[in-house]
């Protein structure tokens, strides 16, 4: 998912010293299962955090955003630190670094320590995630058995954000929201020992510096602008409390861009987007990731709020969508073949608006088949469908050193698009309700947040169409 499938092989490991290939699979997958987890995990709790600690409707969405933001504006970086200065050390910086900001998180008294820790395990997990792939194609040779470890690491990862909803929701109801920071912190402390003792290090020969300052200003670059756009519910888009930050954010990113054109090593080199499948694929990620990533946000919220559901029922609520979007990413390489790359993420895309449209019909009190099963299973069921030939159809047309760049370029565009579509769509829902908490009023503002989203799917998809290459460069 990072720059660095390409220098997989560079520092072979010594037979003398090398430990069990299953056991470093293992130790790197459980360090994805946790990243990936966190990106879920936090939804179910949210209501739970809300009243312990006071969060406003804005916060909440800053639980979920602070995490993301972080994540998004430093995985590229993290990813060629660990080409730089190794894997293994990466994976357990990242690893560790993420366990104590989890203990930070649910010791929180406060909501802006809350919001701190869940910034410092966006910057933890964009450290350790790109090293998980990496270590696992390094300790695996070339092969049919590469494939299935790379199979395992991608079911792993799809398994962490299935299961969020549900391990969220026992901890919930069983312990308290803080447990779904806190259960990272023996886990990571296992994998932590773990991996120091018997992971292999490896790293690329390349020896190019590391692009800091791009990462700090994209990073800061999207932050202030999903705080602008979040701005706009209580102030308005013309009052000086939104305008700044939202100005503020478009120079930051304009900054990135001139950065990135005259470092020699830029974190995201510019030349790629010339190339019509890297440019149009992460367009579409992005616009995708925008509308789909706040699903989950708003369907526990829903679950919750409107229809009383405990956090355990909401996570159980939510198990078909989960297995859904599991599905949809295991068949999607079988039809690839068969209707194109580019058509089948249209297809997708459009299933999933096609969830998105039916579920912003949802009413207080409709039944749990209509209202929560039937529409998520399509609107997980369709990104499922459609991130897979995205990522194909930007790599098809890089060159073969830049695979790993532009994949990890392609994950980026989706959890940036996420993070700024969380923050348009909370805000679109919050002004709906116009400040009620009562369940029509929620219900309504969910609703319209839906609805946003299906336009924006529609939109993606009428761009893929227009945009993206055809059957040929799909495979």
């Amino acid at each position: 998912m990072t720059p660095m499938l390409r220098a997989a092989d560079t520092a072979p490991i010594s037979s003398r010293t090398s430990p069990p290939v299953w056991l470093v699979v293992a130790l790197a997958c459980a360090g994805q299962f946790l990243v990936v987890l966190d990106v879920s995990v936090v939804n179910v709790a949210l209501p739970s955090m809300r009243a312990d600690l006071g969060l406003s409707p804005s916060g909440l969405q800053w639980v979920v955003n602070a995490y993301a933001i972080a994540f998004a504006g430093f995985m590229l970086l993290g990813g060629r630190a660990g080409d730089l200065y190794g894997r293994k050390r990466m994976f357990l910086v990242g690893l560790g670094l993420f366990t104590l900001a989890s203990l930070g998180g649910g010791l929180a008294q406060e909501s802006w320590q809350l919001l701190a820790a869940r910034a410092a395990q966006g910057l933890g997990a964009a450290v350790l995630a790109p090293a998980t792939l990496t270590l696992v194609t390094s300790a695996v040779p070339e092969g049919a058995a590469r494939a299935r470890a790379i199979a395992t690491w991608t079911a792993v990862g799809a398994g962490g954000g299935a299961a969020g909803g549900l391990v969220g929701g026992v901890l919930v109801d069983t312990l308290s929201w803080r447990w779904v920071l806190l259960i990272n912190v023996p886990v990571g402390a296992v994998v932590l020992i773990g991996s120091l003792r018997w992971l292999p290090e490896s790293r690329a020969g390349d020896r190019r510096r590391l692009d800091l300052p791009g990462a700090l200003l994209v990073t800061a670059g999207l932050a202030s602008l999903a705080y602008g756009i979040s701005q706009t519910e209580a102030s308005g888009w013309t009052a000086a409390a939104t305008l700044v930050p939202l100005l503020a954010g478009f120079a930051l990113l304009g900054l990135f861009l001139l950065v990135e054109r005259r470092t020699a090593a830029p974190l995201m080199p510019l030349g790629l987007l010339r190339v019509r499948s890297v440019a149009a694929a992460n367009v579409a990620m992005f616009l995708s990731g925008s509308a789909m990533f706040g699903m989950w946000f708003f369907m526990t919220l829903y679950a919750q709020n409107v229809r009383g559901y405990s956090p355990l029922d909401a996570g159980l609520a939510l198990v078909p969508s989960s297995l859904a979007v599991v599905l949809g990413s295991k068949i999607a390489p079988r039809f690839m073949p068969m209707v194109g790359a580019r058509n089948l993420a249209v297809l997708g895309t459009l299933v999933a608006a096609a969830g998105y449209g039916w579920q912003s019909t949802l009413s207080t009190d409709g039944p749990y088949l209509t209202e929560i099963m039937f529409p998520g299973i399509l609107m997980m069921l369709g990104a499922g469908l459609a991130i897979t030939p995205l990522a194909s159809l930007a790599t098809a047309g890089a060159e073969p050193g830049e695979a790993g760049l532009v994949s990890g370029l392609v994950n980026t565009s989706r959890t940036m698009g996420g993070s700024l579509g969380l923050a348009v769509m909370s805000t679109v829902a919050a002004a709906r309700s116009a400040g009620s908490d009562t369940p029509q009023a929620l219900t309504e503002g969910y609703g319209l947040a839906f609805r946003v989203s299906t336009g924006v799917l529609v939109a993606g998809a009428v761009l893929m169409v227009v945009w993206l290459p055809g059957r040929k460069a799909g495979r």
